[in-house]
């Protein structure tokens, strides 16, 4: 599913959000996401999703050895990786990281069913635990989202006050997954060419428009082949989940504690499906609808719809600060002013760099996290004022972030599309499902649809997605946590989530709708994050709720 060009891969929270910017001294990297897979597969047909004792059904064509040969080979990776244990040293300087945190690698095969075959390895970061050794209880992961996004910056959270409690008792551990940043990087495209501005993205596109959009997902469809080879095919959410095992045991782990954000929740839902056994503690914060038919097409349709809502939600929050941004004291007029903007980047770049395609990027990012509604209203502000300075700030590609953004992108592509036989291969149905939805929900949708197109003309193989759901007593107490308007995983996917595993526990923040709630501002949600991480403690109904956060404060 989708996440912001700004933020790629979903920090989870505001908080982890700053703490992913601080260390690179730029923006963060993230696509806008919403959304955010599955089984492996031999290069001539599909193969298995992989089985618990709540077992997923084979693909009528695959072969059932296939998918035990990969069992056999995660657990034979996993041993290895117990044996070998992890050299903490120093994080090289492209961490970034302060001296406090501590980097190491794990050795994963590429393709789990060879796992003697050739290797790749993971970068890993890790503070230890700050209260005595009576207190630990282990290790704790986190994968931000995306797909795409980076962890490594986790361990900067250990210090902060919504999670200093929790990091008494477990050392925090982040990772860059398969394909991301130093770990075995993916590329697609040059990232001068992904970053070129600026660029206008019509709300609703002509057929000429269409024509020059299906050519450029064909071409960076091709350009992933032609980076990857071979390996494009093993970036999937299935051998996400496997990497995740062989990390837990790298660690000298016997379960696993682990959060998930955003997509961070889908794999992280998939791993509890493989390996129930293996896990100890599990947050699911802001998840993304497991259906298997929701993945990803229908998902992203969903999202697109979600953002429109939360949109509205912005520019209702505008309009009441009217006479600090004199943008329109009604969500229509706000929406006037916005367009207007919109028209004269049409015609003149703010900066050379800013048009309508930026324009858009930029306030997405408000769908996703409400503490950039006022920013971005004062810059859209100050703009018609004749200032173009914020929205420039706002708004440009930054040089220093394309690498790391065309990197997020390329992994986000590459799992999404590998991920999910779903994904209509002929342009006349994205076109009829778009521009329906389009007349509904016009602010995300073709963006949204653009993002996304590759996986129409994806020249590696597309399995199955994964049944996910646990029986019974199989799984220990998880924690699923959700903003009642989120857009990017709307809240639909944590009801569905929270019906599949057995013995999970859902936490609404009602009312609200940043994307990533976990060590927010809500010291509620927080409260029944702390007391699951350190007693295993769930609400005793399988459900809670909190007040929303405040809302932001306006700044002129």
């Amino acid at each position: 599913m989708r996440a912001p060009l700004l933020l790629y891969g979903f920090a989870g929270s505001l908080v982890l959000t700053a703490l992913a910017a601080a260390p690179a001294g730029s923006a963060p990297a993230a696509s806008p996401q919403a959304g955010s897979t599955p089984a492996e597969s031999t290069p001539a047909r599909s193969s298995p999703t992989g089985s618990s004792p709540a077992a997923n059904a084979l693909t009528a064509d695959a072969p059932a050895l296939l998918e035990s040969a990969e069992a056999r080979g995660t657990a034979e990776a996993a041993r290895r990786a117990a044996a070998a244990g992890l050299d903490w040293a120093a994080c090289p300087k492209a961490e970034a990281l302060p001296d406090s945190v501590r980097c190491a690698t794990v050795t994963v095969p590429l393709d789990y069913a060879r796992p003697d075959g050739r290797k790749i390895k993971l970068t890993v970061s890790r503070v230890k635990a700050r209260g005595e050794a009576s207190e630990r209880q282990g290790a704790f992961l986190f994968n931000p989202g995306g797909p795409g996004g980076s962890g490594m910056y986790w361990p900067l959270a250990a210090d902060t006050p919504e999670w200093r409690p929790i990091s008494k008792a477990y050392d925090f551990v982040g990772y860059a997954p398969r394909g991301v940043g130093r770990s075995a990087p993916l590329s697609c495209q040059d990232p001068k060419e992904f970053a070129k501005a600026p660029s206008d993205e019509p709300t609703h596109p002509d057929s000429a428009h269409k024509r020059k959009r299906v050519a450029e997902a064909k071409a960076y469809a091709e350009g992933c082949a032609k980076n990857a080879g071979d390996a494009l095919r093993h970036y999937t959410t299935l051998n996400n989940a496997r990497d995740l095992d062989v990390l837990r045991a790298a660690l000298g782990e016997k379960k696993l504690n682990f959060m998930g954000a955003s997509y961070g929740t889908y794999f992280g839902s998939v791993y509890a499906t493989l390996f129930p056994s293996h896990v100890r503690r599990m947050v699911f914060d802001s998840a993304v609808n497991p259906d298997p038919e929701q993945i990803w097409y229908r998902n992203n349709l969903q999202q697109s719809l979600a953002f429109e809502t939360r949109w509205s939600d912005f520019r209702g929050w505008v309009a009441k600060h009217h006479k600090t941004y004199r943008l329109g004291s009604s969500v229509e007029a706000v929406q006037s002013s916005y367009e207007k903007v919109r028209d004269r980047l049409a015609r003149k770049p703010a900066g050379g760099r800013v048009g309508p395609g930026q324009l858009q990027s930029a306030f997405l990012q408000a769908g996703y996290y409400d503490d950039f509604w006022p920013r971005s209203a004062l810059a859209l502000s100050k703009y018609l004022k004749g200032d173009p300075k914020p929205l420039v700030e706002l708004a440009a590609p930054k040089p220093a972030s394309a690498v790391e953004d065309e990197n997020g992108n390329a992994v986000y592509t590459a799992v999404e599309c590998n991920d999910s036989a779903n994904w209509p291969r002929d342009f006349a149905d994205w076109d009829r499902d778009n521009s329906a939805l389009a007349r509904l929900a016009p602010f995300e949708t073709w963006d949204n649809a653009w993002m996304n197109l590759p996986c129409a003309y994806w020249p590696a193989p597309r399995q199955q997605p994964v049944d996910v759901r646990t029986a019974p007593g199989e799984l220990p107490a998880t924690l699923i946590l959700a903003a009642e308007r989120d857009a990017a995983t709307p809240y639909r996917g944590a009801v569905e989530l929270h019906r599949r595993l057995a013995g999970s526990a859902l936490v609404t923040e009602r009312d609200a709708g940043t994307h990533g709630v976990a060590g927010g501002p809500n010291k509620c949600v927080n409260g029944h994050v702390a007391t699951y991480m350190l007693s295993g403690r769930v609400p005793e109904s399988g459900s809670a709720n909190c007040k929303p956060h405040a809302e932001p404060e306006a700044a002129g």
